[in-house]
């Protein structure tokens, strides 16, 4: 089956994250890949209950730590009940966001310090990070008009002012100039068979075929 690898997938709203992730997984398998998708917040029983918490209801429902601390309620079940098995057992774990999600929506756009958030993941996850993180970077007004189609149950994050995704950008891409060996910026406003690509280069490059 070959070694596992963990990727992840961030961007703002509307980057087409999934979309993205459902092609990689058809093109890995293609070549006789085994991968598993899978989202935070969610992955598991437990923790898709959690995300019904975060994404559904009023903008300002919860304060930005209080969401750090749901999130990583879920997010230390997904990686002891998914992500890490998975990859054990030699399979492609992608998931639609992970920590950097964290820092970029309730650090810096959210306010929450950074130092306080590095602190959270290291009591819940110690050094625990992806090997691969593929960023989708697209202007956040494209975005959010990508979002308009979407069923609004789920549209908590997308309903905050343009303001806090502006933020979020900024943040992605200081992540991202941060640990330019995890990180590989995918520019969102190609087509969509080009992004999938370069995502699909990188991949290989991690697992040494590339």
């Amino acid at each position: 089956m070959g070694h596992g690898l963990f990727v992840t997938l961030e961007g703002g709203e509307g980057a087409g994250k999934s979309t993205l992730a459902r092609t990689l997984k058809g093109k890995l398998e293609s070549e006789g890949r085994a991968v598993v998708l899978t989202r935070e917040p969610g992955g598991t029983p437990g923790a898709e209950q959690i995300r019904e918490l975060l994404v559904r209801g009023d903008a300002d429902r919860w304060s930005a730590m209080t969401e750090a601390l749901l999130f990583y309620a879920a997010r230390v079940d997904h990686v002891e009940k998914v992500i890490r098995p998975e990859v054990a057992a030699g399979r492609i774990v992608i998931s639609d966001r992970f920590a950097d999600s964290t820092l970029a929506y309730q650090g810096a756009a959210g306010g929450v310090p950074r130092e306080r958030l590095k602190a959270l993941h290291e009591i819940a996850l110690g050094n625990f990070q992806p090997a691969l993180t593929l960023l989708i970077d697209i202007p956040p007004e494209t975005g959010l008009s990508r979002t308009k189609g979407r069923d609004g149950i789920e549209a908590r994050f997308e309903s905050k002012a343009l303001a806090f995704h502006a933020r979020l950008r900024a943040a992605y891409h200081a992540l991202a100039e941060s640990e330019p060996g995890r990180f590989v910026v995918l520019d969102g406003g190609q087509p969509p068979d080009v992004i999938a690509q370069q995502a699909l280069s990188a991949i290989l490059e991690r697992l040494g075929d590339g």
